[in-house]
C-alpha cells in the first residue's frame, strides 16, 4: 500500500491540473465564417423555408449531402434562437429516386409555413409546419420537369413526411419553380408565387387548405431581364419616414447592375391586392451590388419584421470557391423597411444585432483577426483597406461619389478567372462623406451605408489575415472582434 498510495496520488494530481486548465478553442477551419452560417460540410445553397416557430428560427437549405460541388439537391436544416447562433439538425427532406421509372427527384427550393389553423387537414394537433418546394424530376443529371410538391411536420420540423398526392401543382414545364407561400390575411387566403425563369414571369396562386391552387394573375417583362427570374418573395415593408404608410415589395434573383456576367437581386416596390402585383417603377433596383449576394428571402411568422437570407456565393466560381470541405455560406440576416427619398421609395436594409455576449470591443488598430466589424466614415476620396500585407489587399473607397469594394488584389493567386474584380455603386445626393457599417468573417465582407440604401457583399480569400489600414479622409469610429 506504501508503495500505491504516491502513485494514485500523483495520477489525481495530473488529473486534477488537466482538467483545471481552460481549454483554448480550436482556430477556426481557414476561411470558414463565425457567425454566418455555413453548414458542417458539403455544398449549399440557397436558403429555403425560412420561418420563425416554437421560438426557433428555421433555416432550410439547398444542400449536397455528398460532396462540397452542386449536386443531389435536399433540404439540410438548422435552427437558432438568435440568428447567429445555428444547431445543426439532420437533414430535413431527401433527394429521392423513383423505382417504377428510374428518374430522381431532386428537392430545390421553397417555402415553410406555419399551417395554423390546420387548412391542409395534415396536421395532427391545432398546427403543423407544411414545406411546399420545387419537385425537380431528372434522369442522368439530365432535368426532365420541374413541378411543385409538398410535405409536413408535425414535431417542430424534426422530421418531414411527403404529401402522398404529389405533386400539388404542375404546369407541364421543364423550368417552373421556386414556390414562396405566406397567409395573405386581406383575402383570408394562401398565396404561392412561383416563377418561369425563362419567360421572366413571376405566376401568383391561391389556395385555401395549401394542396389545390389556383392560378390568379402573372407579372413579367419588366425591371433587368438580362438573366433568368428565380427565388421571387413578396412581403409588405412600412415607409420608415412616412408613419403609417406600408407598400409591397417584390424581389427577384437574377440579374446584377454591373451587366449579365454577375448574378444579384433586383426589387419591384408596388401594391398587391391579393391577386394582382402592380407597380409604377420604372427605374430597375437593386438588392445589393456585391458580387455575392442572390437568392434572398425573408421568414415566414415573424409578426413585427422583416427579415432577409441570402446566400453569399456567384454561380460563375461558386463550386470552385477554396473553401476545402465545405461550400457556401448565408449572409448576416438584414431586417428590411422602407424609405421614401428623392428617387422616390427605396429599399433599406439593417444588420441583425450580433449579442453583446459574443463581440469583444477592440481599438481597430490591434485587429488581426478575419472577424470583426466596425463602423467608417469616409470623404472623398477616402480608403479603407482590409487584410493588408505587401501582397494582398481588400480595398473600400468613397471617390467621385462612388462607393466601391476592390478584391483585385485580394489574393495573390486567383482561383477563377472571373472571381478578381471591383463592384461599385453610385450614392445619391452628391454627399460629401459616408458612414459605413463593415462586418468581415473569414471570408467574407458585408458593407452598408448608415442610411441602409445600399448594399456590398462580396467574398474574400486572403492568403493569410492582415492589418487594417486607412487614409487621411477615413476615420474609424467604432470596431469589434469576435469572441472566440
Amino acid at each position: 500500500m506504501r508503495t500505491i498510495l504516491p502513485a494514485v496520488y500523483l495520477l489525481l494530481v495530473v488529473i486534477t491540473c488537466a482538467c483545471s486548465k481552460k481549454e483554448k478553442p480550436a482556430p477556426p477551419e481557414k476561411y470558414r465564417p463565425q457567425f454566418h452560417f455555413t453548414p458542417p460540410q458539403h455544398w449549399t445553397n440557397d436558403p429555403n423555408g425560412l420561418v420563425f416557430y416554437d421560438g426557433e428560427y428555421h433555416l432550410f437549405y439547398q444542400h449536397n449531402p455528398f460532396g462540397n460541388t452542386w449536386g443531389h439537391m435536399s433540404w439540410g436544416h438548422a435552427v437558432s434562437r438568435d440568428l447567429i447562433q445555428w444547431e445543426h439538425l439532420p437533414i430535413a427532406i431527401r433527394e429521392y429516386p423513383d423505382p417504377a421509372t428510374g428518374d430522381s427527384t431532386m428537392i430545390f427550393s421553397g417555402t415553410v409555413v406555419v399551417d395554423t389553423n390546420n387548412s391542409s387537414g395534415l396536421c395532427t394537433g391545432p398546427n403543423c409546419l407544411v414545406a411546399i418546394y420545387t419537385s425537380h424530376v431528372h434522369k442522368n443529371g439530365t432535368g426532365l420537369r420541374q413541378h411543385q410538391s409538398l410535405a409536413f411536420s408535425n414535431d417542430r420540423g424534426r422530421t418531414w413526411q411527403l404529401y402522398d398526392k404529389n405533386p400539388i401543382l404542375d404546369i407541364q414545364r421543364k423550368d417552373f419553380r421556386d414556390p414562396k407561400v405566406f397567409w395573405h390575411a386581406a383575402t383570408s387566403r394562401w398565396i404561392m408565387l412561383a416563377v418561369v425563369p425563362d419567360l421572366f414571369k413571376v405566376q401568383f396562386y391561391a389556395s385555401a387548405n395549401l394542396r389545390e391552387w389556383n392560378l390568379l394573375s402573372e407579372f413579367g417583362s419588366a425591371g433587368d431581364t438580362a438573366r433568368i427570374w428565380e427565388c421571387p418573395d413578396l412581403f409588405s415593408l412600412p415607409v420608415t419616414n412616412e408613419p403609417g404608410t406600408s407598400k409591397w415589395v417584390l424581389s427577384l434573383s437574377g440579374s446584377h447592375p454591373q451587366g449579365p456576367t454577375y448574378v444579384g437581386m433586383q426589387y419591384f416596390i408596388g401594391d398587391f391586392d391579393g391577386t394582382t402585383f402592380t407597380t409604377t417603377q420604372t427605374q430597375t433596383r437593386y438588392v445589393d451590388h456585391g458580387k455575392d449576394f442572390y437568392a434572398g428571402i425573408v421568414f415566414n411568422n415573424v409578426a413585427d419584421k422583416s427579415i432577409m437570407l441570402g446566400w453569399v456565393n456567384n454561380w460563375a466560381y461558386a463550386n470552385d470557391i477554396p473553401t476545402g470541405s465545405w461550400r457556401g455560406a448565408m449572409s448576416l440576416p438584414r431586417m428590411l423597411s422602407l424609405a421614401q427619398t428623392p428617387e422616390g421609395a427605396r429599399l433599406k436594409q439593417e444588420f441583425w444585432p450580433i449579442p453583446d455576449s459574443l463581440k469583444m470591443p477592440i481599438d481597430w488598430e490591434e485587429i488581426f483577426s478575419g472577424s470583426f466589424g466596425l463602423e467608417a466614415t469616409l470623404e472623398d476620396g477616402g480608403t479603407l483597406e482590409l487584410f493588408k500585407t505587401e501582397t494582398q489587399t481588400t480595398q473600400i473607397q468613397y471617390e467621385n461619389v462612388q462607393l466601391s469594394l476592390d478584391r483585385l488584389k485580394s489574393q495573390p493567386l486567383h482561383f477563377h478567372p472571373l472571381f478578381p474584380s471591383r463592384e461599385t455603386v453610385d450614392i445619391a445626393g452628391r454627399p460629401a462623406a459616408i458612414t459605413l457599417q463593415v462586418v468581415v468573417d473569414q471570408s467574407i465582407i458585408e458593407i452598408l451605408t448608415a442610411d441602409g440604401l445600399y448594399a456590398i457583399t462580396n467574398q474574400v480569400f486572403p492568403e493569410t489575415n492582415g492589418r487594417i489600414a486607412i487614409n487621411a479622409k477615413t476615420r474609424i469610429a467604432k470596431s469589434w472582434q469576435w469572441r472566440q
